[in-house]
């Protein structure tokens, strides 16, 4: 929803093209596919459930993503292992709401890891957008925001302000992206990233 207000604003420098959806709401009773469809913007469906093993299910949703030749791809609430295509390796975007390499991993997400975060104990946490390879919340970190973390938060009031970060982070990565200011350094798997200087 964050990134169509922000495409529809006309701050985002990039066009989103298709959305492909691995259920068929989305939690939480927002209703962004309805409003995508609404707005003109295909949304597809892929339910894992359909398939009898994560290949099939891979192919299928690379088939669907191969009909738009995308040049990005944003992973947003996307909870699946996508076995990322050769040809799509740096061009695949995940956010997560933590600051990474801390509490990411396989069943890390949502309130777990806002959980995690308190239950540890930390004075700060935030949102981490990266590069995503084929394992879980890894890949080059692009940019990361941070938030204070107070002595009476709790899981859903962290949440709330992580994710004021996450609506500010994501565009600002997507088009560091578009206008051609990131560079892997290394590769997908343990390199880094830089931010080129526009050109004058």
């Amino acid at each position: 929803m964050n990134m169509l207000d922000v495409q529809n604003a006309g701050k985002l420098h990039a066009e989103i093209v298709c959305v492909i959806s691995s259920k068929r709401k989305c939690d939480e009773n927002l209703p962004v596919l309805e409003r995508c469809e609404n707005e003109g913007i295909p949304v597809k469906f892929i339910l894992p459930n359909e398939y009898e093993n994560r290949q099939k299910f891979w192919d299928e949703q690379n088939k669907k993503v191969d009909e738009f030749t995308p040049d990005l791809i944003a992973l947003a609430g996307y909870l699946k292992l996508w076995q990322i295509p050769e040809k799509y390796l740096g061009k695949v975007m995940n956010i997560h709401p933590a600051l990474l390499p801390k509490y990411g991993g396989k069943g890390f997400y949502g309130m777990r890891v806002h959980n995690a975060v308190l239950n540890a104990g930390e004075k700060e946490s935030g949102c981490t957008v990266h590069f995503a390879n084929n394992e879980y919340d890894s890949g080059p970190i692009i940019l990361q925001k941070k938030v204070q973390i107070f002595a009476n938060d709790t899981a859903e009031t962290l949440k709330k302000r992580v994710f004021k970060q996450e609506c500010l982070a994501y565009p600002e990565a997507i088009n560091l992206f578009a206008d051609g200011r990131l560079r892997v350094v290394g590769n997908i798997n343990i390199g880094t990233v830089e931010i080129v200087e526009p050109e004058a």
